[in-house]
Order: C-alpha cells, then sequence, then structure tokens
C-alpha cells in the first residue's frame, strides 16, 4: 500500500488527510489511490471559511484563472506530470486515453477562457461593475446571487470539471465534491488554481461519504449536482440547486439520402467512449430504422476492444463486474427492442438496439457506453419524441419543423446539418449559460 497516491482532501488551511480513507482501483481492481474522506465538522469549518473569505478583484481571478489552465495542462502538480495524470485517470475510469488527453485539454481551454465564457451570459444592456461610469445614468448591473457555490461532481468524464470554473470566474468561492470513481482531474485542477493566485480558503475539495454529501450543498447558498435520474428527483426542485442529469441526446435524421450522414451518427454515438452526456443514444429516422438500424451496428462493430491506455482505443473500459451489471441493464429494460448489436463484455463493446414506434421508452435509456437505439419517425410524430434532449442534431431541410425545435423549450441546444452532437466551444451554453443561474441583474444609478 505504501506505493497508492495519496490524495488530499483540500481543505482552507491546506492539505488534510483524514483517517477515513477510501481505496480508489482501476478497472482490474488493482488498488491505485487512497481518498480522504473528510467528516461533518471538517465540511462546516470549511463552508464557513468559504463565507468568510475575500472575492479576489476581477483582473486578479481572470490572470489566475488563464494561469492554472496552464499549469494544469503542463505542470508537474503534487508530483504527478499531465502523462502520469492522464494515464492514472485512464486506468481507474476507464476512459480511452485519448478521451483523457482531449479532456486536459478541454478543462486547460475551460480555465483561460472561463472570465470571457463566463460575460458571455451578461445581459447587453447591464455593466459588472457599479464603479462604470454608465451607472450615472441609470444601468442594469450584473452581479451574483450570493458567494458560496457548491458543486456535487461527476465521474463519468473529466471534462465536467470545465463548468464551474466559471463561478470562479464570476467571483464565487467554491466547494467541490469529487466523484470517488475520479477524483482525480478536480485535486489537480484545484491544485492548479492555488498554485496559480487562488487563496487556500477559495476553493475546496472536499470527498466525503454520501452521509455528510448534503452538508456541502446546506453550506452554500448556490449549488450544481450532477447524476442520474435520482439526483435529478432529489434535487430538482430546490431553486438552490442547478441539477445536471442525463443528456438524452438525440440525431433526428429526416434525410432520405440518410448514408450520407452516417458518419455524423457513428461519430456522435462513440466519441468520447460513448460516456458523455453530449453523446447520442437515440436515432429517429423518417421511415423504416431497419436499414439505419443494421448500417450503424456494422460500423459500430467494426470499433476494436483494446485497453484504455492504447493509443487506438476507443472504447470505455469496466470491471468485468460492473460491466456486466450495465449488460443486466440493458437487457432488463430492452423490452421488445431488437438487439442488433452488443455482448456486455468488460470492455463496454456497442450496443444497437431497434425500436417499432417513435415513442417506445425505451428512447429515453442513457448508459455510459455507445449504446443507441434506432426509432422510426414520421412529420406527424412532430417534436414530441425528441423532447427532453440536452443536445439535437437535426438533420433536415424542413424550416418549418427547425421552427418547432428550436422553439421547443425542453432541448437545450439545437445543431442543424451534420454536426456531432459532442460539438461545444468556450462561450457556447452547455445547459444555458451557468451565469443564469448564478447571477442576476439589479437596477443601478449613482451620483
Amino acid at each position: 500500500m505504501a506505493d497508492l497516491i495519496d490524495l488530499d482532501a483540500l481543505g482552507p488551511a491546506g492539505p488534510y488527510r483524514a483517517r477515513n480513507r477510501e481505496t480508489i482501483p482501476d478497472v482490474t481492481g488493482r488498488p491505485v489511490a487512497e481518498l480522504s474522506l473528510v467528516p461533518s465538522l471538517f465540511v462546516r469549518r470549511g463552508m464557513a471559511a468559504l463565507h468568510r473569505a475575500d472575492t479576489l478583484p476581477a483582473d486578479r481571478r481572470a490572470a489566475a484563472l488563464a494561469h492554472a489552465g496552464q499549469i494544469f495542462a503542463t505542470g508537474i502538480i503534487d508530483g504527478m506530470s499531465r502523462d502520469e495524470y492522464e494515464h492514472t485517470v485512464t486506468r481507474v475510469c476507464g476512459l480511452p486515453i485519448s478521451v483523457v488527453r482531449a479532456a486536459t485539454d478541454a478543462v486547460a481551454l475551460a480555465a483561460q477562457e472561463a472570465y470571457a465564457s463566463a460575460d458571455a451570459a451578461r445581459p447587453a444592456a447591464a455593466v459588472d461593475d457599479w464603479h462604470d461610469p454608465l451607472t450615472r445614468q441609470g444601468r442594469a448591473l450584473w452581479t451574483r446571487r450570493g458567494n458560496v457555490f457548491a458543486v456535487h461532481a461527476a465521474g463519468n468524464h473529466p471534462a465536467v470539471h470545465s463548468l464551474w470554473l466559471e463561478a470562479l470566474a464570476l467571483g464565487y468561492r467554491v466547494a467541490v465534491r469529487p466523484s470517488r470513481r475520479e477524483p482525480f482531474t478536480p485535486h489537480r485542477l484545484i491544485l492548479a488554481l492555488r498554485e496559480a493566485g487562488f487563496p487556500d480558503d477559495s476553493v475546496l475539495l472536499l470527498p466525503t461519504d454520501h452521509r455528510v454529501a448534503d452538508e456541502i450543498i446546506d453550506g452554500a447558498e448556490l449549488a450544481m449536482a450532477y447524476g442520474g435520474d435520482d439526483v435529478v428527483a432529489r434535487y430538482g426542485r430546490d431553486p438552490r440547486v442547478l441539477t445536471q442529469g442525463p443528456g438524452r441526446t438525440k440525431i433526428l435524421l429526416d434525410d432520405p439520402d440518410w448514408r450520407s450522414h452516417l458518419d455524423v451518427v457513428v461519430d456522435s454515438v462513440s466519441h468520447e467512449g460513448g460516456a458523455a452526456c453530449v453523446n447520442t443514444t437515440a436515432v429517429f429516422g423518417a421511415g423504416d430504422p431497419a436499414p439505419v438500424a443494421a448500417a450503424l451496428a456494422e460500423r459500430l462493430a467494426a470499433i476494436p476492444t483494446l485497453p484504455p491506455e492504447d493509443e487506438k482505443a476507443v472504447l470505455p473500459v469496466r470491471g468485468a463486474a460492473a460491466a456486466h451489471a450495465v449488460e443486466r441493464y440493458l437487457l432488463d429494460h430492452a423490452g421488445d427492442a431488437r438487439m442488433l448489436l452488443g455482448d456486455g463484455s468488460a470492455a463496454l463493446r456497442p450496443a444497437v438496439l431497434q425500436l417499432d414506434r417513435s415513442d417506445a421508452p425505451q428512447a429515453g435509456i442513457e448508459l455510459p457506453f455507445p449504446c443507441v437505439w434506432v426509432a422510426p419517425w414520421s412529420r406527424e410524430d412532430g417534436v414530441g419524441p425528441v423532447r427532453g434532449s440536452l443536445v439535437l442534431t437535426a438533420i433536415t431541410a424542413d424550416d418549418a419543423l427547425l421552427d418547432e425545435l428550436v422553439a421547443e423549450p425542453t432541448i437545450s441546444n439545437v445543431y442543424i446539418g451534420d454536426h456531432p452532437t459532442y460539438w461545444i466551444r468556450p462561450g457556447i451554453p452547455h445547459d444555458r449559460y451557468l451565469g443564469e443561474f448564478l447571477m442576476r441583474t439589479k437596477g443601478m444609478i449613482r451620483d
């Protein structure tokens, strides 16, 4: 056990090694790290320290975030180089090494662009500083709804840690409860932020067990919680908590020449190892779904099964027990869907399932690997089957339909044409701008 990586909590007075520690294994079950789990008293004191802490001036926040992105991407942090960090994440969470590398770059870029990305949410008529000369004539002022923001993070993908950086850019102090499945990314990122100039009492890493987790949210004014439908059900009615649940991302394929769009469909399903909320989980095609499903199955079946650290790996890998649990869940919920592809091995091989109607409930099932449901759709079905989508790629020439899709409030993002559902850039909202939740406008006039 002497060779295990020590992942300390990062409290307001620096790193803290708790007596209660959890062993983090890799996909084979081999112990890799020990994660300190902090008790309730430590959480309460940490959250109180966040409330007492000062907020860095805006120019210092912007500079520190940009510097932190560079450190995160290139530095040796807590004795770990970028290559060592990426290899560790790959072996623990099972995502292909290429996906983890891209996530490292994405988090670094998000830090460098966090201030500009956060400012993109500001209304055009509002200023972000009451000292602005425009407030002498009367102006809207863009201001925080609180000072302390809590994050219950997910472990499905390292890039989830790119979003909460905008809260720091806006002047919040932040507490992150990492996923015990993948705590390495937030640990590295918060150490980079501290090295770049954020005080220890302005951004915390608070690993906890489930009994203590809610105290982090209770100790903040606003919070963001990642998870499945259970998390949405638990926090969805709390106006202080922004839930980040399943994406249920879809493609609407309304083109007789659907084969010319097959590349973007396959890429949308399999990119990121199929583990991200922006991966396509359902394809609705005009006409008979069988040819689309068969073509998808043929393409996805050609993906090789490789260890996640292999340069050519595409598929996620889980421990055998976890992989078979995913397989059992899929088979238990497939119902009358026709399975064209799927074998449930420890490397989570792609699954393609054909449905016989557009309103089949299975189309809402999202699993952390390339698993896609293919269903028929017609113009008479309208937008109903594709409601509740984080991203919808719509391949259609029907402008009236596009008007309906863009207007549909339960579809967060609409991509028109051959654009993969995982496309995102700094400054583009993920599930609306985080600033829409964290900020508000006030009327302002001064002498």
